[in-house]
């Protein structure tokens, strides 16, 4: 039986972060199909669900999108909808929000970058009793949400630096690890990066941490912002970073300019899993978005149609760290929607049978 990487949950790191950024929206539905399924499913009972999420264009929110729609189309009658700015953009997101309080009374799951725009939306939701589960983020404070599937970033970020640490066992004494910050001031990133961080210093004090420098977001930006940090810092035996496009990025100047350096992120863009697969990264640290994703919209259809009460709390799925040993593995996983819901089918079971190892208190 498969099973994930699982840290004790970090302290509740509330931050907020607004963007401006023009978008047009993206809008996606699907409808559950009926027959049998691994959970069990097949209430012919209607239920309306939805996920509301930041952006159409970000792999971690497309990986979360796949699995909520893998765990609606397992139940029949499951009437499904999905909706996502193409880009990040949080008043638009909230009216998305809003439209789904209106279409998807039985249950909204939502993630977002601007958890301060939601507040105010959040309570109006779950006062008029429309079941919420946050995923990814943290719900603000005041929203009277009361589960949230995400992992501890921290531990993702852990595990990378720990990977370093051993890549670099018996070998170099000294010598400089950058980091890089693509969305500053976001907690999930922050949180991953300090994991990165303390694991270097507690295990290899004689390393200097040059950062976090800021990237970027978007793949232009971000590319160009890591190229000019080589330069800056030519003689760093590492640069890590702790999203997607930093993954994709890293991979890319580490085939081009021929340099010997150890370079890794997260998140599990293609492109930088093939970047992993052809020897350009040392490791990418996956909070398995999949997974969120379908944990979070199997719930809600067990609390609309069998009548299952929501768990209250934080629900950490645990973490993936890829290498050199299992990337191919992962590749393959990453192929196609069948191929995604077949490998994570035991990790699934497990966890929902065992609600109780993985759900901690919501701390306020």
């Amino acid at each position: 039986m498969r099973s994930l990487l699982r840290a004790a949950p970090s302290r509740r790191r509330n931050a907020a972060v607004a963007f401006a950024i023009t978008s047009t929206l993206a809008l996606t539905a699907a409808c559950g199909s009926g027959g049998d399924a691994a959970s069990g499913g097949g209430s012919a009972e209607e239920a309306d669900l939805s996920f509301v999420y930041a952006t159409s264009t970000i792999n971690a929110m497309q990986e979360m999108a796949n699995g909520a729609r893998e765990a609606a189309g397992e139940r029949e009658g499951v009437n499904y909808s999905e909706a996502a700015p193409a880009g990040i953009n949080g008043p638009q997101q909230v009216q998305m929000f809003q439209s789904a309080m209106q279409t998807s009374r039985d249950g909204i799951a939502f993630e977002t970058l601007t958890p301060d725009l939601f507040t105010r939306p959040l309570e109006q939701a779950t006062s008029s009793g429309i079941p919420i589960v946050s995923i990814d983020t943290r719900p603000p404070e005041g929203s009277g949400v009361e589960l949230f599937v995400g992992n501890d970033n921290e531990a993702v970020g852990r595990i990378l630096g720990e990977e370093l640490v051993r890549r670099l066992d018996g070998g170099q004494q000294g010598g400089k690890v950058v980091l890089g910050n693509a969305i500053p001031g976001l907690p999930v990133i922050e949180q991953r990066l300090k994991g990165i961080a303390d694991a270097i210093a507690e295990e290899r004090p004689d390393l200097e941490i040059v950062g976090p420098l800021a990237t970027a977001n978007e793949p232009t930006e971000n590319f160009n912002a890591w190229n000019n940090i080589l330069k800056a810092h030519p003689d760093a035996i590492a640069y890590l970073g702790a999203g997607a496009q930093d993954s994709v990025s890293l991979a890319r100047l580490n085939e081009s300019t021929g340099r010997d350096f150890l370079a890794g992120a997260a998140d599990l863009d293609p492109a930088a899993l093939e970047g992993l697969k052809n020897g350009h990264l040392m490791a990418i640290a996956s909070p398995e978005h999949w997974l969120k994703g379908y944990i979070a919209l199997r719930l809600l259809a067990m609390n609309a149609q069998d009548g299952e009460e929501l768990p209250t709390g934080w629900w950490n799925p645990g973490q993936l760290l890829v290498t050199q040993e299992n990337v191919d593995e992962i590749i393959e996983r990453q192929q196609s929607e069948e191929s995604r819901a077949a490998w994570f089918e035991d990790v699934a079971e497990e966890q929902f049978a065992n609600m109780d190892d993985y759900i901690t208190p919501l701390e306020g």
